[in-house]
């Protein structure tokens, strides 16, 4: 079921022997689109620092209460490594949290883009990966807050169609395949899903997300009505739409980068 990033917010996590505290935020992979965080925030328990949980590492979820469960004890997450969520979790950060908690490194094989469930104790034997081997560092880690990047606005090919209103998320995969798009100062009164496949770039020195689709290409788009539920029928529609108005875009950048290429002049004689 698809779940607004936002509606997270609030939701109790609960430790084996106790409340942890409450979710504040999730951290996402803009690479892959998949959520690899849940910022907590702990309370006075913990000297009202916020920590970082891996969404992959929930071992139950009560949607209807509004609790998630982690299989660590209070005592491990007191310990953790800390992480200050108010700017950038780097690589270095992530490396030393999955090393504590035994986690398998999603950024590498063949944990990228999959959960990986409760793994404590010998984690190699449960995942296939050497939490103990050294693992490359520099990388990007692409970790995106969601409760920073709404707002941003929202670029197609040929004008702005608004900015940024949510994050939807699969509340099985924790996948993040759609973002909830406010268009009222284009299309007043309306409100559009875009899928998250579409997206170019994300440019976050301007705050502004870049698809490859056109305005119409968006506002043609199965009509989003906020009251009803996100069916199957509704999300195939709207994979079926934008598996189209993808491939046309493609097909476009591809006939004019062909052209440029016909049209350009050949290269000076001796280069």
């Amino acid at each position: 079921m698809l779940r607004n990033a936002k509606s997270l917010e609030g939701y109790e996590l609960h430790a084996r022997d106790g409340a942890i505290g409450k979710v504040k935020d999730v951290y996402f992979d803009d690479a892959h689109w998949q959520v690899r965080y849940l910022v907590v925030s702990a309370g006075s328990w913990l000297t009202e620092r916020d920590v970082l949980i891996a969404a992959a590492a929930l071992t139950a979820r009560d949607w209807d209460k509004g609790a998630l469960t982690v299989d660590l004890t209070k005592e491990q997450v007191r310990n953790c490594p800390a992480v200050a969520t108010d700017r950038p979790v780097s690589r270095q950060q992530e490396l030393e949290l999955h090393k504590f908690y035994g986690w398998p490194y999603y950024w590498t094989a063949p944990m990228l883009g999959i959960g990986f469930g409760p793994i404590f104790g010998d984690a190699s034997a449960s995942t296939g990966v050497d939490v103990a081997t050294p693992v490359e560092v520099k990388s990007d880690p692409n970790l995106r807050s969601a409760h920073a990047t709404r707002g941003y606005r929202i670029e197609a090919t040929d004008g702005s169609i608004g900015h940024v209103e949510d994050f939807l998320v699969d509340d099985e995969s924790w996948r993040v395949p759609y973002l909830l798009v406010d268009t009222r100062n284009w299309w007043p009164g309306n409100g559009v899903i875009v899928s998250s496949r579409e997206i170019l770039n994300m440019d976050w020195a301007n705050s502004v997300v870049n698809l490859s689709l056109t305005r119409d290409a968006i506002k043609s788009s199965p009509e989003f009505d906020g009251a009803q539920p996100f069916t199957k029928d509704y999300t195939d529609r709207l994979d079926t739409h934008y598996n189209r108005a993808g491939a046309m875009a493609r097909d476009g950048l591809e006939a004019t980068a062909a052209r440029a290429k016909q049209t350009s002049p050949p290269p000076a004689a001796g280069i």
